[in-house]
């Protein structure tokens, strides 16, 4: 069974065993968590109802994604700015859909 979860701004297809990284989630490794924001759930080629579908969730780690370079420049006025940015995200792993 699948689902279409919604956390962070964004929608992710999940299914039992997928491991997903997404913004950052209160917690510490090793806890569970229930996504709750389920817009699409089914099996296979066809669609269920999603009423009393949640998702289950654990917490592998806490990390940062890749470094996201940010340059400015204006021609001919000497001015360059290099900054960089790495997001907080949260690895988790789903453990049932149902």
């Amino acid at each position: 069974m699948f689902a279409v979860v919604r956390t962070g701004g964004k929608q992710y297809r999940v299914a039992a065993g997928d491991k997903i990284a997404v913004e950052k989630l209160a917690g510490e490794a090793g806890d569970k968590i229930t996504l709750g924001d389920v817009l699409l759930a089914g099996k296979g080629g066809e669609v269920a109802d999603v009423a009393g579908v949640t998702v289950a969730a654990e917490i592998i780690a806490q990390a940062k994604s890749e470094k996201v370079i940010v340059f400015k420049k204006r021609r001919r006025h000497n001015y360059r700015r290099k900054n960089g940015h790495r997001q907080q995200m949260t690895l988790l792993r789903i453990v049932s859909v149902g």
